[in-house]
């Protein structure tokens, strides 16, 4: 069983800059497709970037491109996501995926989560 514990975030003014990771469990991960969902208070789990098993396709909401970067190290079973130019409305608990799909976008598509990592962004 896959075991994805998230880093990175925290508290941060509009307009900044934060770096999540994703470490996960196994010798597999570069099998995986992986993925990063976000979950705002009040609202449902949604899509934020996925990246394929080796890196060379990646897929981003609307709401991110352009401002957000997934990236991923399968030499040190790692995913990341780098958030830039941080908005007030990017504030919730976001979600590390893994997936059988090779770029999950439906939290359906998803077999394991990690925990959570909180960023709250100020205005």
């Amino acid at each position: 069983q896959a075991q994805l514990v998230e880093s990175g975030g925290g508290l941060v003014q509009a307009g900044g800059s934060l770096r999540l990771s994703c470490a996960a469990s196994g010798r597999t991960f570069s099998s995986y497709g992986m993925g990063w969902f976000r979950q705002a208070p009040g609202k449902e789990r949604e899509f934020v970037a996925s990246i394929s098993p080796i890196g060379s396709m990646t897929q981003y909401a609307d709401s991110v491109k352009g401002r957000f970067t997934i990236s991923r190290d399968n030499t040190k079973n790692t995913l990341y996501l780098q958030m830039n130019s941080l908005e007030p409305d990017d504030t919730a608990v976001y979600y590390c995926a893994q997936s059988l799909y090779p770029q999950p976008e439906q939290i359906k598509q998803v077999n394991y989560w990690g925990q959570g990592t909180q960023v709250t962004v100020s205005s």
